[in-house]
């Protein structure tokens, strides 16, 4: 339902972090409910994959905050990724949570070599780059030009 999708998807992911790092457990929330169970196998990652939320709003950056290892915003506008990185430091310090333990992954970044300097500069952990959904005359000269930025 619209009105409770992100009370129900906080929920499932909390809920999976229970599965994934209890031999036996159990969640009951308002959306998700069951007693104890098992379930495996247990992921490779310890303790469990990184939860990384997309999107660009304050409510967004809040429930990265509550219940996400990591920030996945778009970077088609480059003032909102600053801006939202300045409003997740301020509520990760609010609620208590070092800003350290939340990982920033930047989808489509500019591939500009100052561009991706301010970024790293003001906390993103990594920049994807966009690939077109072409051919290999388009994608492969692209590859390139990425791997040259990044001394590759």
């Amino acid at each position: 339902e619209y009105k409770t999708r992100f009370s129900k998807m906080g929920e499932q992911v909390l809920a999976m972090k229970e599965l994934w790092t209890k031999e036996e457990a159990e969640f009951h929330g308002e959306h998700v409910d069951f007693d104890p169970v098992w379930s495996w196998p247990k992921p490779v990652q310890d303790p469990y994959p990184p939860v990384l939320l997309g999107g660009e709003s304050r409510y967004t950056l809040q429930r990265v905050v509550d219940y996400c290892e990591g920030w996945f915003p778009r970077g088609r506008n480059e003032e909102a990724v600053f801006k939202g990185l300045k409003v997740l430091d301020e509520l990760a310090t609010e609620a208590g949570r070092d800003r350290g333990t939340i990982s920033v992954s930047l989808f489509a970044a500019a591939a500009d070599p100052e561009t991706l300097e301010r970024y790293e500069e003001a906390g993103v952990d990594r920049c994807i780059f966009w690939l077109p959904p072409e051919g290999a005359d388009e994608v492969l000269p692209r590859l390139d030009r990425y791997a040259r930025l990044l001394g590759a």
